[in-house]
Formats: structure tokens, sequence, C-alpha cells
């Protein structure tokens, strides 16, 4: 097959195919060599014609919120108009399903209990173009939506997080505030430095990181999980700050400060272990063998002024622990390869989710 360049200028758009996948009515542009392609027109990613909005949809994971909830949807209906609105519950006892359901929400329920798992659900369940995700406590501004998303769509980005600041101390609690700033600083010493409140619970995603996303956590912690999994692709991703509000009154946290943080950072190092073994492993060998050190140079300066080995027990130990670290190292080497490939094969299927919206302007446009 001849190498060339192929460009498409996209038409309005034709009913579902076939086979259950859209097409555009397209057009070669002048001057430019097309590619042969045959019937395998209909399986390229969708490009949306300019001056289509892209469609989106406001995800509301939510437990017993029924005195929040009624706001949180009023708002987005009022700041995003043409989005569709859907509340995930995840099995409250209050009235937070009709009340949902009332305001001109699309409810549905999931009762495996954790935020993960809704989010899980939720990611499988819902198409759309731009997904917007946010807590169903009322704590955060619907009015910004639309930034959101237009930052999103303009800058053809894969996730846009909302960094909470607030001086309100009753909305943002100082041992969250502790945990997140400590949990973040993990993560920017393992991922780099691209975000500034790891916990967020108000984000905008492309398509691309909704469909791509493995969505493994099942509590609070899906949360870092999301951070780590841009970060580890490398993906565009943008961060703005928002104002942070308190809580209405009568309603309570479901966020345990010692419980969840435990959770997140045992997710943070599970996923270090995971996404950079040889940084990990490499870590594990060097304590080891420092204690190696500690424990066998007296034995050696011994050995060295008298010639005898009085504390064998330590010598023998120490041994033993300076050759585990060799095997860590060696450990981190090798699954830093096999690490390698799972990136790979990672990226690969988020390039394989179609674009659904094109913010990339044809060349000679200004």
């Amino acid at each position: 097959m001849r190498e060339s360049l192929w460009k498409w200028h996209t038409g309005d758009l034709l009913p579902h195919g076939s086979h259950g996948v859209r097409t555009a009515c397209c057009r070669p542009i002048p001057g430019i060599e097309l590619l042969d392609i045959g019937s395998t027109v209909k399986e390229l990613p969708l490009l949306i014609a300019e001056g289509r909005r892209p469609s989106v949809a406001v995800l509301i994971p939510c437990l017993n919120e029924a005195i929040a909830i009624a706001n949180v949807v009023g708002g987005f209906r009022r700041s995003l108009p043409e989005a569709t609105i859907f509340v995930y519950d995840n099995g409250s006892t209050d009235r937070t399903v009709e009340i949902a359901r009332a305001a001109g929400a699309v409810v549905r329920v999931e009762p495996l209990r954790g935020k993960g798992n809704v989010m899980r659900r939720m990611f499988a369940d819902i198409e759309a173009d731009v997904y917007v995700l946010v807590d169903g406590d009322d704590t955060y501004d619907a009015s910004r939506a639309p930034e959101l998303v237009e930052v999103l769509v303009s800058r053809s980005l894969d996730m846009v997080n909302a960094a909470r600041q607030s001086e309100i101390k009753e909305a943002y609690r100082r041992g969250h505030r502790l945990g997140n700033v400590v949990l973040t600083s993990l993560v920017t010493l393992a991922f780099g430095k691209r975000l500034t409140d790891l916990l967020s619970g108000y984000r905008v995603f492309s398509r691309r990181f909704v469909k791509s996303f493995p969505a493994l956590a099942a509590g609070f912690e899906i949360e870092t999980e999301l951070s780590i999994h841009a970060l580890q692709l490398r993906m565009p991703i943008a961060e703005l700050s928002i104002s942070y509000k308190e809580r209405p009154q009568g309603s309570s946290s479901k966020l345990s400060t010692y419980k969840d943080g435990f959770r997140i950072l045992r997710t943070i190092v599970y996923l270090v272990k995971e996404e950079k073994p040889f940084a990990f492993f490499s870590f594990v060998a060097f304590a080891i063998a420092l204690l190696s050190i500690g424990l066998g140079a007296p034995v050696v300066v011994e050995f060295m002024r008298t010639g005898l080995v009085p504390r064998l027990p330590t010598a023998l130990l120490a041994a033993a622990l300076m050759i585990l670290s060799f095997l860590a190292f060696t450990c981190g080497l090798i699954l830093d390869t096999v690490s390698r490939g799972r990136v790979e094969v990672k990226r690969l299927w988020y390039l394989s989710v179609p674009v659904r919206y094109n913010s990339v302007r044809l060349s000679g446009e200004r």
C-alpha cells in the first residue's frame, strides 16, 4: 500500500450503520492524495463535525444525600442545560432516590457498596463525549462546570481536575487537608508534579479516559487511581482552582480520615509497586542493604582487628540480608520490563478509543 496523506473534511452525520458504528459524510481535501482503504471507512475514529456540541453526561455517585442532592442536580441543570444528569445511588436509606428523580436526574442504583464500585458501573454504562464527575454533597461549585468542559474540549485534554480552595475549616477539615497534601506529595514523588489535589471529587473526563480506565478500586481510593492512571499514561491534563464550600447543615461526610486515609496510602504503595517496580524494589533493596551493612560492619571490623568472628549469627544475618537486597534489585529489573509491556498495552487501548469531538483546526485555518 502506497504511503500517502489522508485528511478528512467532516460533513453531516449519517444514521447508525448496520454494524452500530457511526459514520460521517466525508470528502477528501483538494490537492491531497487519498489512501485506498476500501470498505473500512466506517471503522475509522469519528471526528464530530464542527458546530455540533459534544454530548455531556454529569455523573453523581451518592449515598444518603437527601439533603443536598436536589441542589446538586439543580445547579448542574442550570449550568449545563444540554447535559444528561445521572445519579447513581449506592443503597441510600433516606429519600435520595426520589428527590434526585424529582429534580430531573436519571437515577440508577448500584448495590455493591463503595464509591469505586459505583464509578466502575457509571463508566461502563454511560455513553457520552464528555463526562463531568462530581460528589453529591453540594460542596462543589456547579457554575464552574461549563468552564471545565470548555477547557477540556478546546485544548483536547483527557482530564481537567478541580483543585479545592477553601478557608472554611468545617468545609475542608485539617486532617483531610493534611492527608491530601501528604498523599499528593507521595504521588508527585513517584509520577511527577502535575496535580496539586489528588483527591478532588470534581473532575471532567474525555471519553478516551473513561473507556480506557480499568477502575479496580472499591472505595474512596478510586480518586487516587484516576489520578495515577492519567499521570502514568502521560495524558494531556489540566487543573483549575475552584471554591470548596461546607456541606449543607444536617448532612454528614462518608469519608473516614484515618480508615480511608490508610486505604488510599495502601493504594498508592500498591500502584507504585505495579507501575514503577524498578524504583520500588530499588528502594527496598537499598533499605535492606543499609540494614545489612549496619549489622555486618562491626563484625567485619572485629574480624580485621582480631581475626575472629565472635558473633557468627549476626554475620550470617548480615550476609543473608545482603543477598535479599540483590534479589530485590533483580526483581525490580525484571518487573520493570513486564510493567513497560503493560503500559504499552494500556496506551494502545487508550488510543483505540475513538475521538468523538474534533477540537483540532484544519491546516490553513486561523
